[in-house]
């Protein structure tokens, strides 16, 4: 197998990941935890953060509810992520490869289909924006926004993500670099520019919501973040040494990616809070409606600090979704399930640019509906981390016959049936497609779906409590029994799918 390129040595030709599903050699494994911060701050730098200011307010409650909301969902599904990335380094392969250690290797390929479609909607969703943010600066500019400009900037954001996803590991490190140094400049003299337009006094006098919807905020914010990055939380750190510290991944893990989404998220607040008609055109175009309080001047910086900060979390999520494209059984180069998953964002940028007007509704159902398996699966992997007290056996990752099965029938059961509960308690009367849940909101006496529980979201909180608290209770013996066994042979890059 042809090595990796040295991320040791910024000078090193650039080339296409070798690498796929399969482990990451010692000799291989270079850096310390502090490196995480590169990829997760530049993932999460984007514009978009300051929209997320209009959605929190979205759920009718006041500022302070929302700024609390924000700092608690961002924190904590960022430290999932952080926890998420522990099993990285200590078993060294993607991370839906690592929970085949809970689900089995050929039963983890239904988490691996769930983790598959949300990565390709994200990515669909952050590229979707840039075309759209570039369409209105140039309109703006009077250089023309309509279809063509739509075309041309769908193009070339396209190009980028799929570029970075194909090439892999090393051009991203690089490129998260860049963006973050970048778009973290270029954000501080939009915050600069735009300040002016901040009322407190309007701000204030936002009324607080009740207690559900507060909660409906927190459960979006944890969607929007960190658990829309968990199931790739391990894909980084497979690359740090085996002795890397677990408390460092975490730590700079969950600092990297909620440091700007924070700071984003207050401006973002105080925007939304100081005008209805922002707050309510940021629904529509959650990037575009940023440039109205702009000086013209700034247009074209804005657009490059908005389309650089998107790209880099769409280029994280093309990656991973080509890897749990592998997981969940395509047997192909990772390049070309990257290249694959590529032409399905594009396809999925057309219809949100071209053929919808309700971006904001769609968007929310998205997070939710996906929000709940991922949230389960969270639950699966966290629990069996904590009960594990050795490094994965990797070469029986690879090994239906190996020490972690083929099908293992517990985390299955409790993830198709946390889901099963989690939809039940969600609803989405924005997006038609998704008015069939909130099934369970009228038989648990918590009001129907119009209720006043209807929109807390309480189904994604309870796929992670379900799928944590029962592997944590019904799991220790199959963990123990897969520990007690002497190691495996070494594993042979055949026995690789997509390697």
């Amino acid at each position: 197998m042809t090595d990796a390129p040295d991320r040791g040595s910024g000078s090193r030709q650039l080339q296409v990941e070798a690498h796929g599903l399969d482990v990451i050699g010692d000799a291989e494994r270079k850096g310390t935890p502090r490196t995480l911060f590169w990829p997760w701050f530049g993932a999460n730098v984007s514009i978009l953060g300051l929209s997320y200011g209009s959605f929190a307010l979205g759920f009718g409650i006041s500022f302070w509810q929302a700024l609390a909301a924000g700092v608690i969902g961002i924190v904590f599904s960022f430290l999932l992520c952080g926890f998420v990335a522990v099993a990285g380094k200590r078993g060294s392969a993607p991370t839906m490869v690592l929970s085949r250690a809970a689900y089995g290797v050929r039963g983890n390929r239904l988490p691996s289909v769930v983790s598959w479609m949300l990565t390709v909607g994200w990515e669909t969703v952050l590229t979707a924006l840039a075309t759209m943010a570039t369409a209105t600066v140039l309109d703006r500019l009077g250089w023309g926004g309509g279809t063509g400009t739509k075309v041309v900037a769908l193009i070339v954001v396209g190009a980028l993500v799929v570029v970075g996803g194909v090439m892999g590991f090393d051009l991203i490190m690089r490129l998260q670099t860049v963006i973050t140094v970048v778009t973290g400049v270029l954000t501080v003299v939009y915050i600069g520019l735009v300040a002016d337009h901040i009322h407190w006094s309007a701000v204030s006098a936002v009324p607080s919501g009740s207690a559900q919807e507060f909660i409906g905020a927190l459960v979006f914010m944890m969607t929007g973040f960190g658990l829309g990055w968990v199931n790739a939380a391990a894909d980084y750190s497979r690359y740090l040494p085996r002795d890397s510290s677990g408390r460092g991944v975490v730590g700079w893990t969950t600092f990297g990616a909620s440091v700007a989404p924070l700071l984003l998220l207050v401006f973002g607040l105080l925007l939304a809070g100081s005008s209805t008609t922002l707050n309510t055109a940021i629904a529509a175009d959650p990037i575009g409606a940023l440039t109205t309080i702009l000086p013209t001047w700034f247009l074209i910086p804005f657009a490059a600090v908005a389309v650089l900060g998107l790209v880099g979390g769409a280029v994280l999520d093309i990656y991973s979704s080509g890897l749990a494209l592998l997981a969940a059984g395509l047997r192909v180069p990772r390049y070309l399930a990257a290249l694959l998953d590529g032409v399905l964002m594009i396809a999925g940028s057309i219809y949100i640019v071209f053929l919808t007007d309700d971006f904001l509704g769609q968007f929310i159902g998205f997070l939710t509906t996906l929000g709940v398996p991922v949230a389960a699966w969270c639950g699966v992997m966290l629990a069996d981390l904590a009960l594990r007290r050795r490094d994965y056996d990797e070469a029986d990752l690879f090994r239906p016959r190996g020490r972690y099965g083929d099908v293992e029938p517990l985390p299955l059961v409790l993830t198709l049936a946390a889901t099963a509960i989690g939809w039940g308690l969600v609803t989405n009367t924005a997006a038609s497609w998704l008015e069939w849940q909130g099934y369970l909101l009228g038989p648990l006496g918590l009001g129907g779906k119009d209720g006043s529980w209807a929109y807390a979201n309480l189904g994604v909180l309870a796929a992670l409590a379900l799928g944590f608290l029962g592997t944590l209770a019904l799991g220790r013996g199959r963990v123990r029994t897969q520990e007690a066994g002497p190691p495996s042979r070494p594993l042979d890059v055949r026995e690789v799918p997509g390697a």
